[in-house]
């Protein structure tokens, strides 16, 4: 069962090492992430999935030890998602063959900049063309894993919200940053499995699908949310939940 869900956004960009001179720009970002990733650990879940969406053919489930990289950014910086011999593992040895996906990557650098040890790891990268029906699927059976399931969701909102964003300006990008803030900020399982995969896709809203697996992972758990943090600092809407 769910009982708590940190939601962050997952630009490499809020690593420091990556972001250089522009790192105080996402220091109040950071803050919440640090905030929620508290109030998740405090829920003392018995296991906890790091969710987010797939690089390019990188989809599926990435077991506790799992590493990823920086490098592409320009950055000698590695991470490791959980230790894959501590007690109650989930997985067996880590795939070597099979990097993290950036979003898995940021949120393992986050738990380890947290010091996470309160529960066994596992990663889920969800492909960006899941149906909603799909990815609540895929959160429904993460859900009935444990007694006590922990999700750190991450993802991104709309990549369209100003000329200068990495998708140039849409009109539709504040309204749709505006309701899925709403629904992430009020745990509002229906409305995010009501976000439409195709203008997300238009959008570059690459948290649609990781946020639909919440949803499901969700349903009936009666989660309360609270919105920590909401910006577009680049163009791209963060945002940062906690749900208990």
């Amino acid at each position: 069962m769910l009982v708590a869900a940190a939601v962050c956004p997952c630009p490499p960009l809020l690593v420091p090492e990556v972001a250089t001179g522009a790192a105080p720009e996402l220091d109040a970002a950071r803050a919440a992430c640090a905030d929620t990733l508290g109030l998740l650990a405090a829920a003392r879940p018995d296991r906890l999935y790091v969710v987010g969406p797939a690089d390019e053919g990188a989809h599926g489930v990435f077991p506790a030890g799992s590493t990823g990289s920086f490098a592409g950014f320009g950055v000698d910086l590695s991470v490791r998602l959980g230790d894959p011999t501590g007690p109650g593992r989930t997985g067996g040895e880590p795939d070597t063959g099979r990097p993290l996906p950036v979003s898995l990557a940021v949120g393992a650098w986050l738990l380890e900049r947290a010091g996470w040890a309160d529960a066994p790891i596992e990663g889920l990268a969800v492909d960006g063309e899941a149906t909603p029906d799909v990815c609540a699927g895929l959160g429904r059976g993460l859900a009935a894993s444990a007694g006590r399931v922990a999700l750190l969701v991450t993802g991104d909102g709309s990549a369209c919200r100003t000329v200068k964003a990495p998708g140039y300006l849409d009109e539709r990008a504040a309204a749709f940053d505006a309701e899925a803030a709403r629904a992430l900020g009020t745990a509002d399982v229906a409305a995010l499995l009501a976000l439409d995969p195709e203008p997300a896709y238009e959008l570059k809203a690459a948290g649609r699908a990781p946020w639909q697996v919440l949803a499901g992972a969700a349903e009936g758990a009666g989660l309360d949310g609270r919105l920590l943090f909401e910006d577009a600092p680049y163009g791209v809407g963060y945002f940062v939940a906690a749900w208990s």
